[in-house]
């Protein structure tokens, strides 16, 4: 089958670090992929290039068929690729309603003019826009707090809303970044819920930073693992659970060799 998303021989270099080095990965439409490692591994900096946050220092990320070096940043959430971030960037005195309508941007074709006589284009695309942020609320089961300002949320629930905002771009594929981050543990089980049914119900590809392994080992197809910057490992959850050398990434090289021998 061919890949949604090909990462090929991936780089980035800042000044004298060297933060992804040679990262390769692929994911296949419908698949839920998670991407792990300890901390500094190079996670994030290689979600910002996949989102075009930054600019790869060598090597290719093709999407879709397309070479995203070709296109502007700005352009990927319309060519489909959506995002949420680890720090949350929300516009914290809107309403919920508010911040999910600006995921909606990359789907408007009317001129100022347009919206200023707010007739024919403009109110057929704004009717559009809000049904479809009303399906993402009703999905989301956040219609008891639609009207809300941002702000007073717990950050469960901002996280939640993070998430409809790039439900609203309508995403070919969904990079999450630390989504339980924070959360307890009814609210994480609530969000792996979700991944599932964007996955299934939604058709939508998702790519996925997580430290909850147990998120990762449940919802995930294929499991990608950095250290240093570099992949050690790629496999299903099985796989990667029994592979010595991601062992050694979070635990260190003799806790992992005496967890190899208990039979752990």
């Amino acid at each position: 089958m061919t890949a949604l998303l090909a990462v090929e021989n991936l780089s980035k270099r800042f000044g004298g670090l060297q933060a992804v080095a040679d990262v390769s990965l692929r994911v296949a439409p419908g698949e839920i992929c998670s991407v792990i490692g300890p901390n500094g591994a190079g996670k994030t900096t290689l979600f910002n290039m996949i989102s075009g946050v930054l600019r790869p220092s060598g090597g290719r990320i093709i999407f879709d068929g397309i070479d995203l070096a070709t296109i502007s940043p700005w352009k990927f959430a319309a060519v489909g690729i959506g995002r949420t971030f680890q720090n949350l960037a929300l516009f914290k005195h809107g309403t919920v309603v508010e911040n999910i309508l600006t995921g909606r941007h990359t789907h408007l074709r009317s001129t100022v003019l347009d919206a200023v006589v707010f007739f024919g284009r403009t109110r057929n695309e704004e009717i559009a826009a809000r049904q479809r942020v009303e399906h993402i609320i009703e999905f989301l089961e956040i219609e008891h707090i639609r009207d809300a300002v941002v702000g007073t949320l717990s950050y469960g629930q901002q996280k939640r809303v993070e998430l409809a905002r790039a439900l609203a771009c309508e995403p070919k594929l969904l990079l999450l970044d630390e989504m339980v981050s924070g959360m307890n543990q009814e609210e994480t089980e609530d969000i792996a819920r979700f991944v599932l049914d964007i996955r299934d119900e939604l058709g939508i590809t998702v790519l996925m930073i997580e430290h909850e392994m147990r998120i990762v080992m449940d919802i995930s197809d294929r499991i990608h693992v950095l250290n240093f910057g570099r992949k050690i490992a790629e496999g299903t959850p099985d796989e990667i659970r029994r592979d010595p050398a991601v062992a050694k990434a979070y635990l260190g090289g003799q806790r992992a060799e005496a967890m190899a021998k208990a039979g752990a």
